[in-house]
């Protein structure tokens, strides 16, 4: 008999390491990827909710910003910038924010990931198709 005894336990000792890393590396590719997804949705439910607040005469309250972090924080981000001035001519306007959305990993802690999106209101439209 030779001293290759045990050597199949540490071999297979050895695989099932990798794949647990590859499992947890998997899952934080995952994981961030979903976070990424569910910024980019906060960002344009906060664009969305806050084009229309830009526009007084349509009789909105608030601030155009206070609505985007309210939307972004009901959708699990918080915002970050909105720009998004209050305009009370009728022309069309676009506002633009961004949002930031933690995310726990498995292997690697916590990241950040950040999502932009615009939203443009035309103030016109309130006045229907003529």
């Amino acid at each position: 008999m030779t001293n290759e005894r045990g050597s199949a336990a540490i071999l297979l000792l050895a695989v099932a390491g990798l794949v647990v890393v590859l499992t947890i590396g998997v899952a934080d590719v995952g994981a961030a990827l979903a976070a990424r997804l569910q910024a980019a949705a906060a960002a344009d439910a906060a664009a969305l909710g806050a084009a229309p607040v830009t526009f007084r005469p349509f009789g909105a309250e608030g601030s155009p910003a206070s609505e985007a972090g309210r939307l972004a924080t009901a959708n699990g981000a918080t915002l970050v910038s909105c720009r998004c001035p209050i305009d009370r001519n009728w022309r069309s306007r676009v506002v633009e924010v961004t949002v930031e959305r933690r995310v726990s990993l498995l292997g690697l802690g916590s990241i950040t990931v950040r999502a932009s999106s615009q939203a443009e209101f035309d103030p016109t439209k309130l006045l229907g198709n003529p």
